[in-house]
């Protein structure tokens, strides 16, 4: 079992008003739990058979929850940012179904690689053919939550030739999910979860959605949907249902503080105020959705409605600090030029208010009895220097190379800088190679859509 005593350390703990603020003083992790916070120097041998680790020159905060990633989308780093065009059903979705089994565990090993560096501890990872790639995740040592992100329209037609729903095609969905459940759930000593997912209300017809729910409360799961993302998918639900896709779910009962829905692009304030009054928990991916300008949503609405706010990565990033970055950004252009939110509230966006949403009392903050899933920063690294606030510079000028040492369950996944259960240039290279390849069956495959500009050398 694990012991260590980080000695004279600045940690972020909550404070009277249940924000973070910065302490000082030792942590006590004995195997995945925090054992205990001290003022000062313990007295006597009450730790004397913990490994001592000089924490004076470092911050110590709860890991960071990315309560919205797919990993194995970092096969279109650097592409589709720069392409117009419909990018879930013309790019995404077909690039998850052309990368090979080995490939998508290639690409994922890659996103947990970035993740970890970010401080980054805990993934909800939902897309395709999932249990591809679960066991390399795994082997990380993040904690996890997967899902298989499932529909009952033919998704790979939609970028070519529109909507048709085959109930088949979404039964294989079910098996998947039904699969990964027995297999994963409560996989390493409870550290991977599984969650239900639907894809996304255009694509999931009310029988799909019927079913992901009994099977959610068969199971005792949380559930997860991407919605009112993009505009094929309000045009669609609207043109089939004569609703809002908020609408929609709140008819076919699946909206419930169980819920972490993401995107909320379209949604009109009526269906925050819906979305608030059920509890439904929002994860907002506001890098991925700015690549072409600020994330417009009504974001004023979310926060004045008091719903529980997470960050997720969304694709081609696993790096929180840039989703912290934005989300100040993009959440103060709701008040015009302000100073609201501010970075104590975006940072408990990325930590006890991720936990909050996955129904998680022993995550998200430093605490006796909490999960040892921490992260250290380098105080005298430039970016936080000179400091006043500490948290201040992490939210505004926080990036990877702070980072020093990430622990999960009280086992370090990054210790002083060096990746402990990833070949990093192993890491790097399959994933090249798997990405290469991938995009030489999209140039075969995937006809009349602009493809990426390219490196020649």
């Amino acid at each position: 079992m694990a012991r260590y005593l980080f000695e004279d350390a600045r940690y972020l703990a909550p404070g009277d008003d249940g924000l973070a603020e910065l302490r000082r003083g030792w942590i006590a992790v004995e195997g995945d739990r925090i054992v205990a916070l001290l003022d000062g120097p313990p007295e006597g041998s009450a730790f004397a058979g913990f490994e001592r680790i000089d924490a004076s020159r470092r911050a110590v905060s709860p890991g960071l929850v990315n309560a919205h990633t797919h990993t194995i989308l970092l096969v279109l780093r650097g592409t589709v940012e720069d392409i117009e065009g419909n990018l879930v059903y013309q790019y995404m979705v077909p690039a998850s179904y052309l990368l090979e089994p080995q490939e998508r565990a290639a690409i994922a090993r890659l996103g947990c690689l970035e993740a970890i560096r970010s401080g980054t501890t805990t993934l909800v990872d939902p897309l395709r053919h999932v249990a591809d790639y679960a066991p390399a995740m795994i082997d990380s040592g993040l904690r996890l939550y997967l899902c298989e992100s499932a529909a009952d329209a033919l998704t790979r037609e939609v970028g070519r030739s529109g909507y048709r729903f085959d109930r088949e095609w979404g039964e294989t969905f079910l098996a998947r999910s039904r699969a990964l459940i027995e297999r994963f759930h409560g996989a390493a000593d409870d550290r991977v979860r599984v969650m239900v997912a639907a894809h996304a209300p255009d694509n999931c017809s009310p029988w799909m959605l019927a079913e992901l729910n009994r099977l959610a409360r068969d199971k005792g799961l949380r559930r997860t949907i991407h919605l009112s993302q993009i505009v094929s998918e309000v045009e669609q639900v609207r043109t089939l249902h004569g609703k809002t896709s908020t609408e929609y779910l709140r008819d076919n009962d699946w909206l419930a503080d169980d819920l972490l829905a993401v995107h909320w692009t379209f949604c009109t304030e009526a269906d925050v105020e819906i979305l608030a009054h059920h509890g439904v928990h929002f994860a907002h991916c506001p890098a991925s959705m700015s690549a072409k300008g600020p994330h417009r949503l009504p974001i004023k609405a979310i926060l004045e409605s008091g719903v529980n706010i997470t960050l997720g990565t969304d694709n081609m990033t696993e790096d929180l600090f840039h989703a912290m970055k934005l989300a100040l950004v993009v959440h103060r252009g709701a008040y015009g030029r302000s100073v609201t939110p501010g970075p104590r509230q975006v940072l408990d966006y990325a930590t006890a208010n991720a936990a909050k949403a996955l129904g998680r009392d022993d995550l998200g903050r430093i605490a006796v009895g909490m999960k040892a899933d921490l992260a250290l920063f380098d105080l005298e690294a430039p970016a936080l220097a000179p400091r006043l606030s500490l948290v201040s510079n992490l939210v505004h000028y926080g990036h990877p190379g702070v980072v020093t040492d990430v622990l999960v369950d009280g086992r370090f996944l990054l210790r002083d800088g060096r990746a402990t259960t990833l070949d990093e240039r192993q890491v790097v290279a399959e994933a090249q190679a798997a990405t290469e390849a991938m995009w030489a069956r999209f140039e075969r495959q995937e006809g009349g859509v602009p493809l990426p500009q390219r490196d020649t050398v």
